[in-house]
């Protein structure tokens, strides 16, 4: 009997066996970040895309792949932001080098695996000549770094002598008086800052106990692509250039062309794309339409050029150039070098340009459509206004003051009249001494003098 139980007991194993399948294991999503190259303004905007793709996916972990020598110090820390402020496991997969800009994303990242043979830290501000940043810029990225490696409790002093030559360690085998710390992935193995070595980013996950993962590498978008290429400092400078002479051609010749539409689709691509990467603000847009207003006004209703010209002048050059630097607390980082040069390029430019306008439009068949090329000379019988040539010589009486502008009585009409900078009282005696066009210039005569 007891055989017989037995026997049924693996018959109905053996079924259950073949009958039910194991539990298969859940597919995990895992996104991967691509930062090789330059870190430029481009990047923020790409990351910021991915992590909040990653969350509405409901991702596993994102994995930031990078292979850079750093790049703009205010993009690395928009991009840091965001991955701290992550709600998905990250891992920065450094794959032969995270130098500078590069060092400060990695650490933001909670785990880093790195290649043999890479390479992180040298994340001294310099800038764009090489030389090192004055020592507020470097104790702002000492700070930036070492609240960082706080973050994911890597040691901040590390992190500090990756910024500072002069920061002095305890272990003066990584480093030496004098010099920036850089490790390699043996290094950052022994001292906390590299979680695990590997050749593979197959073999980081799985060592972090993922499987079964489904890759998803998301691409920049052409708006993200275009807006890094409007935002290279050469395509800004062009942008500027091309917009400001746009917008001299259309006051130039008063026409409201296609040039002068180039030129402000030139400045709305510029700030745009400014606006976009977080550099320029509403504010940078209003004050560069003051200015064009401003300049509008002393051009076609002030007469002369003035203070009104020149503060138009001034805010468009100042709403351009801050758009160029960003944020004021990070614009030490890159330094004001970038933007002055981006902003000196293009006035040079466009003084060329202006240049070539002034001496080659009068004579182009576009200008000649919105000028009068026909003359009406007074032989012809055309006059342009009243004549007062006859006035010249005749003596009369001052109705009013003239200081120097009044008005004075001469063969019983009244007339607008100017001295040479003479005060004349009313009731005083003038002569006319000269005429030029509309305008009559008068003197005390010698009686009065006398």
């Amino acid at each position: 009997m007891k055989q017989l139980h037995l026997l049924l007991l693996l018959l109905l194993s053996v079924a259950g066996l073949v009958g039910v399948e194991a539990p298969a294991v859940a597919q995990q999503k895992v996104f991967v970040v691509e930062i090789t190259g330059e870190v430029d303004m481009g990047l923020p905007p790409y990351v910021r895309r991915v992590i909040s793709d990653a969350t509405q996916q409901k991702a596993t972990a994102i994995v930031f792949h990078i292979n850079t020598f750093g790049g703009r110090v205010d993009a690395a820390t928009e991009v840091k932001d965001a991955i701290l402020n992550s709600t998905i496991p990250t891992l920065a997969f450094i794959d032969k080098r995270a130098i500078s800009a590069g060092a400060l994303i990695a650490l933001s990242c909670q785990k880093i695996v790195m290649t043999p043979g890479g390479a992180i830290g040298a994340a001294t501000p310099v800038y764009q000549s090489g030389e090192k940043a004055p020592e507020k810029v470097v104790s702002y990225m000492r700070g930036e770094m070492r609240a960082t490696a706080e973050r994911h409790k890597r040691n901040p002093d590390i992190a500090a002598a990756m910024v500072d030559e002069n920061f002095t360690m305890a272990d003066t085998t990584l480093k030496k008086a004098g010099q920036l710390l850089t490790l390699t992935t043996e290094e950052a193995v022994k001292v906390g800052y590299c979680d695990f070595e590997t050749d593979n980013l197959d073999s980081a996950l799985a060592n972090f106990g993922y499987a079964n993962i489904e890759y998803q590498r998301p691409q920049q978008t052409w708006s993200e692509q275009l807006v890094k290429f409007l935002t290279n400092p050469i395509v800004s400078s062009l942008l500027i250039m091309i917009g400001l002479a746009g917008i001299f051609y259309g006051v130039k010749t008063g026409h409201l062309g296609m040039v002068a539409g180039v030129g402000v689709a030139a400045i709305a691509l510029f700030f745009g794309a400014q606006y976009l990467v977080d550099l320029a603000s509403a504010i940078e847009v209003l004050m560069f339409v003051a200015g064009v207003v401003l300049l509008a006004v002393e051009i076609f209703v002030i007469p002369g050029f003035g203070v009104t010209g020149i503060m138009g002048i001034l805010l468009m050059i100042g709403s351009l150039f801050l758009a160029l630097i960003g944020r004021f607390d990070l614009v030490s980082y890159d330094s004001l070098t970038v933007p002055l040069y981006t902003l000196a390029a293009s006035l040079v430019g466009l003084g060329v340009l202006v240049a070539l306008m002034i001496k080659y439009l009068p004579q182009s068949s576009a200008f000649n459509k919105f000028v009068l090329q026909a003359t009406q000379s007074s032989e012809q019988g055309y006059v342009s206004g009243p004549d007062y040539s006859g006035l010249l010589g005749a003596t009369g009486q001052a109705m009013t003051t003239l200081r120097p502008a009044g008005t004075a009585l001469f063969n019983s009409n009244r007339f607008d009249v100017i001295t040479e900078g003479d005060y004349i009282s009313a009731g005083e005696s003038v002569a006319v001494v000269r005429v030029e066009g509309r305008k009559i210039i008068v003197r005390r005569t010698a009686a009065e003098t006398a």
